[in-house]
């Protein structure tokens, strides 16, 4: 697919890890050898067909430049975007949806397949599963996972045939099971979140899909048979630490 682009926010500041280079390239065991985990979601978007990537970075990056390159050991070509902090004075930091809108300039009249860096994503063919012909017509495909975390993540409201009702965003408490992970979006979507930000609506991102359901946007939900491990916090490296000891 020509006009399919890959979208990896990499801009964070990483500080509640606190290591010495980026989160992004912090080493994961895969395949009986330690890989960064930034590679999973590249790796996740080319098995997608992606064949151009764009990694949004921060001016301190300069590492994920040196590792991933060109892109083409990995079997794509990569583009990086500089985001701007919000507030250039104080170095404030902008939120995800953002991190997303700084590639506006590669990704505009384009399908976008969306995933974080800082996740892992199994099987590697797992975001094929947004292309799925029932959600052709749809403006946004949210893959869902299912998870005990829900306090952690952007929890999915829809209904027996895939349709959003609503996305809820780290509730306290819920009844809701399944997260989105990762995202697919037409050029619709694209320019609903760059007027967003652009007018100073809404900068929240789950706020944003919210407003674009609201405006009649067709959004669906495609529940993806795979894990989907966050590797943001030390408790998660932890946890993924042990689940590859008790193999």
């Amino acid at each position: 697919m020509q006009d399919l682009v890959g979208l990896v926010p990499a801009a964070g500041k990483g500080l509640r890890l606190g290591l010495p280079y980026p989160k992004e390239l912090y080493p994961i065991i895969s395949d009986n050898r330690y890989k960064p985990v930034a590679q999973h979601v590249l790796e996740n978007l080319v098995s997608a067909g992606a064949r151009h990537v764009v990694l949004v970075v921060n001016e301190t990056k300069h590492q994920l430049l040196g590792y991933f390159g060109s892109g083409r050991r990995f079997g794509c070509e990569l583009s990086y975007v500089v985001q701007e902090p919000l507030d250039e004075a104080t170095g404030g930091s902008s939120g995800l949806a953002e991190a997303l809108d700084a590639g506006y300039h590669l990704v505009r009249g384009k399908t976008v397949v969306f995933g974080m860096a800082d996740t892992i994503v199994l099987p590697v063919d797992a975001f094929t599963a947004l292309f799925d012909e029932r959600h052709a017509a749809a403006d946004v495909v949210l893959g869902l996972f299912e998870t005990d975390q829900p306090q952690k993540f952007g929890m999915v409201d829809f209904d027996d045939a895939g349709v959003v009702r609503a996305i809820v965003d780290k509730p306290k408490e819920t009844d809701l099971r399944w997260m989105w992970g990762c995202v697919l979006w037409r050029p619709r979507f694209t320019e609903f979140l760059h007027q967003s930000l652009a007018g100073k609506g809404p900068n929240d991102f789950a706020t944003i899909l919210n407003a674009a359901r609201a405006a009649g946007l067709e959004q669906c939900a495609a529940r993806i048979a795979g894990s989907y491990i966050d590797v943001g916090t030390y408790d998660e490296i932890a946890r993924l630490e042990e689940r590859y000891r008790s193999r």
